[in-house]
């Protein structure tokens, strides 16, 4: 299973393993207390309207940190690289978003870590194509 393991699979490992259990913070935590950790503030994290949404999305996050993990074991690790680098998009989303509608400090926070992320599978460090 970890024949192939470098300390470079180490990131994406813990990666799959953030974004899966992190997706489900809003079964274990509640909407309210997911949206004000994604830096919203507390307007719209008590706004009932918006819990669907959190909800919905954060099982697709958690679908990619399944999908991360799969591919991790199936020795995919091109395939993890290119997902992880699709991340960049996230980070531009997050940061329109969270600029115009988050907390104060949000908008940097995430896409400073996403940013940098995306950078690891856009340089292909899981696979070690380039370095």
């Amino acid at each position: 299973m970890f024949e192939d393991f470098t300390p470079r699979h180490i990131l994406p490992l813990l990666l799959a393993a953030q974004i899966t259990v992190g997706g489900m913070m809003p079964f274990t935590h509640g909407p309210e207390a997911s949206l004000l950790k994604f830096g919203f503030p507390k307007e719209i994290a008590t706004a009932r309207a918006a819990w669907p949404v959190i909800e919905v999305g954060s099982a697709r996050v958690t679908t990619i940190g399944l999908a991360m993990g799969a591919m991790y074991f199936g020795g995919h690790y091109e395939a993890m690289d290119i997902l992880i680098a699709s991340m960049g998009w996230m980070s531009l989303i997050d940061g329109i978003v969270c600029r115009k509608e988050g907390a104060p400090g949000s908008t940097a926070f995430r896409v400073g870590l996403t940013t940098a992320v995306a950078l690891w599978g856009l340089l292909g460090m899981t696979t070690g194509k380039y370095f």
